[in-house]
């Protein structure tokens, strides 16, 4: 059996752990079942490849996403690991090379999708191969609680059963229902080992806006990262397309991809989102599900997600590669009825629902929070936090006031109304504003006729918003929409219960502070050098770029530079396959080009005996460029004049003089050095 940390350095090119990855690891290295909840972009692939290399047989791995098993298997293959995919994407060809793997015993992992464990013929191959363990990504899609509940999932208990083999399952997101739910379907109730590496994503910064005018709000976050990798999320089909169009008016890079396109034109969006720098895809959540472009800069929700795992895993694609990322979510009184009906006019259960009206709350509590919102946001899984810095609220705390009075008014105006109408009908009684249907009903007639005239519209209508965000009152769909009272409210009514809310932050919404740039001023002209060489490779191969290299190692690169292959070795990132196929590619970029970059000269004598003496002559002139004793005038050699000499290699001062036209100052200065050193390089 080889040794995982071995192995870690040498395929993977990663100098150790991160926090948490060992011991999962070596709980599946020890056959135990195993169930791990870590955040996206904490690693959670590793914890599965490499047992799956370190022992033998076959590991399986059971995926949702065809796009994901691809890239996986491309990146594995890149670092040398022979793996394969059998997916309803395959081409007959890539089916057969990966049977032939298999029955060579080549093949360590094999992805496979979970529609394949329904097909009769799938057991008895497993078998035949020599399967010794399951992995199972992405496993809360077993959950009729998660948010991509996938019916092929419940086929994994009985195959484990089948198999008799051990079952490591993975998620980035599970409450407690889920991950009861992933202990009953996968381990049948026997508890797996379990390993929380929590849900904290501290380089990820939060923020929330009220909508205002959404489109302009959304152009000015885009605007103020032009050239950022990003993400926006929409709530329907149309709206992306439209979005995706305003962007591109805008100067961005941008496209649309919701589950209503064909499946060509989708994989072309998920293929130019990996590949191309600085792209913008406007998605519904169809978008995204194993996304494993690392180097997603920002997150925006035009609507409201549907619930707080929904926004956590949605803002989870952002900044896997650990650098600073942003998130931006805006959200109105539309949105929170939108959700509202939704769940309403869906045909789930009651108690179902009522869990779902709870989801909801959280999200909206976070939207509406007066604190720091991480504190909320970890608190609703389950886990305390400080105060984080990296949010909106904690660098701008919320401006509150005791609205218990306001919330009283509202309500009573509510009531008195008979829970028929909504907030804008309810906003003029409260405001004294006598329209034709106020007039009509007689409402001008009710106590609470003008009583809310120290507030303005806007005000109130904040207020409203945010009551319906704390659940104190609900939009009933079978009255259109009107708004009535909740059971929570009524402690409020009564005087028993203060409330604080928010003045509305509209007035002063301006985009948070834009992410620094990746690296220092000095290092990014050849971090975008690296990346353009990155860009050229990843296209001549087919593959997204980060399967040459993802960003962090182009960054270190850049902060680093290598001068030879054994300090190329030493980048995170860099294992021995990838320096063999890649090394002298970036090493050229850092290094040998950098001259080149100066004079076509030097290129030109690339990789002959004349290039090496090329560059000792030129590091010769830059040591005598102020003479032996370092207080002469300074003098140098043209590239030109440089490659000449190399060319030619003179062996007499009247030869060189021929050769380059020195005169006679430079002869002097120069002349003798050089001599020598062609001579010493012959």
């Amino acid at each position: 059996m080889h040794h995982p940390r071995d192995l870690l350095s040498t395929i993977f090119g990663f100098p150790g752990f991160r926090p948490g990855q060992e011991e999962i690891v070596q709980a599946v290295l020890d056959g135990r079942d195993t169930l791990a909840i870590m955040p996206t972009g904490g690693g959670k692939s590793l914890c599965f490849q490499l047992p799956a290399l370190c022992l033998p047989g076959v590991t399986i791995v059971i995926c949702p996403l065809i796009a994901l098993m691809r890239d996986q298997v491309r990146a594995l293959k890149a670092a040398g690991v022979e793996a394969g995919a059998l997916t309803s994407g395959n081409t007959e060809a890539e089916t057969e090379e990966v049977f032939e793997g298999l029955d060579q015993g080549r093949i360590r992992l094999l992805y496979m999708a979970p529609e394949r464990l329904a097909s009769p013929g799938t057991l008895p191959m497993l078998r035949r191969v020599g399967v010794q363990r399951i992995a199972v990504d992405e496993a809360h899609c077993v959950s009729q609680w998660g948010h991509d509940f996938r019916p092929d999932y419940l086929r994994i208990g009985d195959l484990k059963r089948a198999l008799n083999v051990p079952l490591a399952a993975f998620t980035a997101t599970a409450d407690e229902e889920t991950q009861a739910e992933i202990v009953t379907r996968l381990f049948e109730g026997r508890e797996p080992a379990t390993f929380l590496r929590g849900f904290d994503r501290p380089n990820i910064h939060l923020a929330f806006q009220v909508k205002d005018n959404p489109r302009k709000q959304i152009l000015d976050f885009a605007g103020a990262r032009k050239g950022q990798s990003g993400i926006v999320y929409a709530a329907t089909r149309a709206k992306t397309e439209v979005m995706a169009q305003a962007l591109r008016e805008a100067g961005h890079a941008a496209c649309h991809y919701h589950g209503g396109m064909d499946a060509e034109d989708r994989r072309q969006v998920e293929i130019r989102f990996q590949r191309e720098d600085g792209l913008i895809v406007v998605a519904t959540v169809a978008f995204g599900m194993g996304i494993d472009k690392p180097d997603i800069r920002w997150v925006a929700h035009a609507d409201l997600p549907k619930s707080i795992e929904g926004y956590y895993q949605e803002i989870g694609r952002a900044g896997r590669d650990g650098a600073a990322a942003e998130t931006f979510t805006l959200y109105g009184p539309d949105d929170i009825r939108l959700r509202r009906s939704q769940i309403d006019e869906g045909i789930a259960p009651a108690d179902r629902k009522a869990a779902d009206h709870g989801r909801l709350n959280a999200l909206l509590g976070l939207a509406e929070a007066t604190g720091c919102r991480r504190q909320l946001l970890l608190g609703y899984f389950g886990e305390a936090s400080g105060n984080c810095g990296n949010c909106d609220l904690c660098e701008r705390p919320a401006d509150v006031f005791d609205a218990t009075d306001a919330v009283r008014k509202a309500l009573s105006a509510i009531l008195r109304t008979g829970e028929w109408f909504g907030a804008g009908h309810l906003i003029d009684i409260l405001t004294g504003n006598a329209t034709d249907k106020v007039k009509e009903r007689g409402h001008d007639g009710l106590p609470t006729f003008g009583v809310g005239r120290e507030l303005s519209k806007p005000a109130w209508g904040a207020v409203f918003r945010q009551m319906m965000g704390r659940d104190l009152i609900r939009p009933d769909g079978e009255r259109h929409g009107a708004l009535r009272m909740t059971e929570a409210a009524r402690p409020v009514l009564r005087g028993e219960q203060p409330v604080t809310l928010r003045r509305d932050s509209i007035a002063r919404a301006t985009p948070g502070p834009v992410v620094k740039t990746q690296v220092s001023d000095e290092d990014a002209p050849l971090l975008s050098a690296l990346k353009a060489k990155r860009r050229a490779l990843a296209e001549q191969q087919g593959v997204p770029a980060y399967v040459v290299f993802p960003d962090r190692t182009l960054i270190e690169m850049a902060e680093r530079r290598p001068a030879n292959l054994d300090q190329m070795a030493g980048i995170t990132g860099v294992g021995a396959k990838k320096l063999e196929s890649y090394g002298a590619d970036f090493l050229g970029v850092i290094t040998g080009e950098m001259a080149a970059k100066a004079h076509p000269a030097r290129m030109k004598l690339a990789g002959r005996e004349a290039g090496s003496l090329y560059d000792r002559l030129a590091e010769l002139q830059l040591r005598l460029l102020r003479g032996a004793d370092g207080i002469g005038k300074p003098m140098s050699l043209s590239p030109a004049q440089l490659r000449r000499i190399a060319e030619a290699r003179p062996t007499s001062l009247s030869d060189l003089d021929r050769i380059a036209d020195l005169g006679a100052a430079k002869i002097e200065r120069f002349g003798a050095a050089i001599l020598e050193a062609v001579a010493e390089s012959a």
